[in-house]
């Protein structure tokens, strides 16, 4: 219950963006996202954070959570080693997209 609860929360956190005119994997999902607080200047902030966390890589992979909420589960409940280290980058870009676009919200 708490692992789904924290998936949740996470999913929640970045889909809490949207707005037009914004760039890269992650700003994008964030802006097609349908979230009542959507603004661009929050998905280009988030976009910014995933710059500075996640490769592109990474990005494209996160970018995938926001339309498939269970693969965020499922990574993150993996025991395979390489989610592991990408679920510790995630929540490292998360960290930093929080307290990096509060303002934006």
């Amino acid at each position: 219950m708490r692992s789904s609860l924290i998936a949740l929360t996470i999913l929640l956190t970045l889909a809490a963006c949207g707005g037009s005119r914004v760039s890269g994997n992650i700003g994008q999902a964030c802006a097609t996202s349908d979230r009542r607080a959507a603004n661009p200047e929050l998905c280009r902030c988030v976009q910014s954070a995933a710059d500075r966390s996640l490769s592109r890589s990474e990005q494209r992979r996160a970018a995938e959570f926001f339309t498939n909420p269970q693969l965020a589960q499922d990574t993150r409940q993996s025991d395979n080693p390489r989610d592991e280290e990408f679920w510790q980058r995630y929540r490292q870009f998360l960290d930093t997209a929080e307290a990096s676009c509060r303002s934006y919200a």
